[in-house]
């Protein structure tokens, strides 16, 4: 471990020389790059710097980090090094982690096999202690390449932070008593494998359908089709979770409301004022439960009704009958279908051409100070 900090504090110290991320593909800024990794004790001994320099002192734009994603995908040691560009990780530049993998259900892993990876964090340079880094893609290294096979990551510890941190207290500030039984005070190991078989269940779904993830990726770039996508994933994977008999059920149980509890509330709060497409995905819930009465809203309080299934259920329904079409129409008529659905369970500003929030959520936030 010792070797290790001095391999992160050497990570660090090499990260503060770098420009502006606007310049992290330059020749130039590579080689300098190079040069200083070569220049490293602790960091140079180690093999995923070996790949990552091997990549770095050829690299040309649109070219794909071969060696350290090979060192990635093989699950080498557990050690992840790269230069990252991503705008919704900012702190992401230089950067070192190590990681344990999680276990993980047979059936589960056999059933909806996905390149996900549920890993907990055991070290990390500075770019990875950023409390927004709560996984990390393929697409997020400097080459900005996705290939089907390459490993996505989650770091659950993080999700369970979170959890704690502001879902917890939102189920006991706005639900109505009893609605997540399983939930509800469980132990950081159960919300551990609850998330871990969350992240899972994602991936697989993104994956299936008539419009896939990453090949539909361009075609719901734009905030509010990101925010149906994700909900359409969910909302896929806690039907799976409640009617797939081959899970053991009580743990199923656990994950499909902990998945509920997250998209219903959590991330309802996140990017106020300015709702990002996780809080638009939220927000679209929120109104399709009500409407069609999955949920009720008491003054304050949110009960969740016996016909939650039922209307999950209607709602992927709807999704799938839209996406179905692009078997016979343009990828932008079917967008545009997408669109009209979300546009009609959110808050749209024309003027501002924005998504509001739903004060119900704004004022929760404030309560709580989340």
């Amino acid at each position: 471990m010792d070797d290790m900090r001095s391999v992160f504090a050497e990570v660090d110290a090499v990260r503060q020389t770098l420009g502006d991320r606007s310049s992290f593909r330059d020749p130039e800024t590579l080689r300098e790059l190079a040069r200083q990794i070569e220049g490293t004790t602790a960091l140079r001994r180690q093999p995923i710097a070996e790949t990552f320099l091997e990549d770095i002192r050829s690299y040309e734009p649109g070219k794909r980090l071969d060696a350290v994603k090979a060192h990635i995908n093989g699950r080498r040691d557990g050690h992840i090094f790269s230069l990252f560009d991503a705008s919704y990780f900012p702190k992401l530049s230089l950067d070192y982690l190590a990681y344990e993998e999680l276990p993980a259900d047979a059936h589960l892993v056999e059933r909806y096999a996905s390149p996900t990876m549920p890993v907990t964090l055991t070290g990390h340079s500075a770019g990875f202690g950023s409390r927004v880094v709560v996984a990390l893609f393929p697409e997020n290294h400097i080459d900005g390449i996705q290939r089907p096979d390459d490993l996505i990551f989650y770091f659950i510890d993080k999700f369970v932070e979170r959890h704690n941190r502001i879902t917890r207290r939102m189920i006991g500030a706005v639900m109505a008593e009893g609605s997540f039984p399983l939930i509800e005070g469980a132990s950081d190991e159960r919300v551990r494998q609850a998330s871990s078989w969350w992240v899972r269940l994602h991936e697989y779904h993104h994956r299936q359908g008539d419009m896939p993830i990453p090949e539909f990726l361009p075609a719901k770039k734009y905030k509010p089709l990101a925010g149906l996508e994700e909900l359409r994933v969910d909302v896929s994977a806690m039907l799976a979770l409640l009617h797939d008999e081959r899970l053991p059920r009580e743990e199923a149980r656990t994950a499909y409301e902990y998945v509920l509890a997250e998209r219903l509330l959590r991330y309802a709060v996140e990017g106020i004022p300015r709702p990002n497409y996780d809080a638009v995905a939220s927000q679209l819930l929120f109104g399709y439960l009500e409407r069609h009465e999955g949920i009720r809203l008491r003054g304050e309080t949110i009960e969740l009704t016996p016909e939650i299934p039922a209307v999950l259920a209607a709602f992927l329904d709807e999704i799938q009958r839209i996406e179905r079409r692009i078997h016979e129409e343009p990828v932008e008529a079917v967008r545009k279908r997408l669109l009209e659905f979300t546009n009609t369970y959110t808050d749209f500003d024309p003027v501002a051409r924005d998504y509001r929030y739903l004060p119900f959520f704004a004022d929760v936030k404030k309560k709580l100070g989340v």
